[in-house]
């Protein structure tokens, strides 16, 4: 049965009846298919993956777009025959189910299309759960978030989803997840991320992240921890903090609102501004407290009043803002493999070699393989344990050296303590005070924060003082220096 058209007559709708057109609008229905189930499924799931936006609002409009393009193809070259007056320019594509050969092109093309659209639902379905897994956000794009990915699951938190904590409750966290993850979407495929990633001043806040497991106010009390590091002399020196540390806790229901998490009690506000992006210099802080009385410290140099946008509310991200990515420096890396076993420190000035061999400058990861391997079998020539010391130190470096991502630990200060970045001393440096110069946010009053109980090596660790005692400086030349450890001690050699 054909449906003839005079000759050169405008095609119209029948300018569609060809093959080309209908496998476009095979292409398109299925695309359209995907982007409805996408985004039902993303409207219920609330905080998903901020990378499910690229699938729903960019790879389904793709193939939309080329299954109408398909269409479009197949009425110009409809068209195109007609104006040339070439044979099927003006017959409609007609079916004629009495013909063998028309019965058996339309049952491939149905099977086809069916097979299609199934496909196009389970590849949806798997797409929208894939984008939700930590191997799509810390692998797919394997350059560009590496380093974040390896960190992840050496922490304590490898076992939560990266979208539990990089997405934002309700709909301007979900937009915002959405826009961030198409523009990280166009800067990997032009190349041009950020080397290293940097990190977001004002990160989500934590009531909707860190406290949706854990709680900030409640009574830890004191923890004991047990810090053992070695000096980069011949013997390698071992040096033992034992620290009684007063986390306390900020509900005056459970006890004392008192210790490390007094910052974060609900009685009381902590405000700050950070000059930097890097939240490491900050020159003004604001305490409200539960009476509503206001005390402002500053710095002298800062004699401007904080713009609004500019003043954030302290959480626990101000402190653990490495929770998760960590990277460690290298003399604790080493200090902990040495302290474990893994690092033998009998070995002649191991700790400054194995550090020295971590902090020489590379382009890529094999080459700093390359470099430790040789370093330190010059240091040993003829020394059969530098085998195992030349592996615990690539590892190391594996974990914690990101050379093409320029990222290590002197791109992410972590704000924990005070050793090798300023951390607590951000504030507490005895620079910050009042206008009247009657109050400071010194350094004075470390016991408030931790004690140390014991130190030193031998039976030195044996005298525990539960009332704390004064730290020795196990090099008597630092005795007497600035007290602030990180201007001494920066993570490397």
């Amino acid at each position: 049965m054909n449906n003839d058209q005079t000759r050169g007559e405008p095609s119209g709708a029948a300018g569609f009846h060809n093959w080309i057109s209908l496998a476009g609008v095979v292409l398109a229905a299925g695309a359209f298919f995907s982007f409805l189930l996408l985004f039902a499924m993303d409207m219920r799931g609330g905080s998903s993956s901020p990378y499910l936006g690229i699938l729903t609002f960019v790879v389904a409009p793709a193939f939309l777009i080329c299954g109408l393009a398909l269409m479009g193809l197949g009425w110009l070259w409809r068209r195109r025959l007609e104006r040339r007056g070439q044979p099927g320019g003006s017959r409609s594509l007609a079916i004629d189910l009495s013909r063998p050969r028309d019965r058996r092109n339309l049952v491939l093309f149905a099977v086809g299309a069916a097979v299609f659209l199934l496909f196009s639902a389970v590849g949806s379905y798997r797409a929208f759960h894939f984008s939700e897994s930590v191997a799509f956000c810390g692998q797919t794009c394997h350059t560009v978030m590496e380093p974040e990915h390896v960190t992840y699951t050496a922490s304590s938190h490898a076992e939560v989803a990266c979208t539990k904590c990089h997405v934002g409750p309700g709909p301007s966290g979900y937009i915002r997840a959405k826009l961030n993850g198409v523009h990280q979407l166009v800067a990997t495929l032009r190349g041009n991320y950020e080397r290293p990633v940097k990190v977001p001043p004002h990160p989500l806040p934590s009531e909707v992240t860190c406290q949706k497991c854990h709680r900030s106010d409640r009574q830890a009390g004191d923890l004991v921890r047990t810090y053992t590091h070695y000096l980069s002399d011949e013997t390698n020196t071992v040096n033992t903090v034992r620290m009684l540390l007063n986390v306390g806790g900020g509900d005056p229901a459970e006890g004392p609102v008192r210790g490390i998490h007094w910052h974060t009690s609900s009685g009381h506000r902590i405000e700050y501004v950070a000059t930097d992006a890097r939240q490491l210099v900050i020159p003004w802080v604001r305490l409200t407290a539960a009476d509503g009385k206001v005390t402002e410290f500053r710095t002298a140099k800062y004699t401007n009043d904080p713009a609004p946008e500019a003043i954030r509310t302290m959480d626990c991200n101000d402190c653990h803002n490495r929770s998760a990515h960590s990277f460690p420096a290298p003399n604790d890396a080493v200090d902990r493999a040495m302290a474990a076993g893994r690092i033998d420190p009998a070995l002649p000035f191991v700790r400054s070699h194995a550090i020295a061999a971590l902090t020489q400058t590379n382009e890529t990861v094999a080459e700093g393989l390359e470099k430790i391997a040789g370093s330190l079998r010059a240091q040993y020539t003829n020394e059969a344990r530098v085998a195992s010391v030349i592996a615990e130190v690539q590892r190391i470096y594996t974990n914690s050296f990101f050379p093409r991502m320029q990222a290590d630990w002197r791109a992410y200060p972590d704000h924990i303590g005070h050793k090798n970045w300023a951390g607590c001393f951000r504030c507490h440096d005895g620079r910050h005070q009042t206008a009247d110069k009657t109050r400071k946010l010194g350094a004075s009053g470390c016991n408030d924060c931790h004690k140390i109980i014991a130190q030193g090596s031998g039976e030195s660790l044996a005298k525990v003082e539960w009332g704390g005692m004064a730290f020795v400086h196990p090099e008597p030349s630092s005795e007497g220096s600035d007290p602030d450890c990180f201007t001494c001690h920066t993570g490397g050699p």
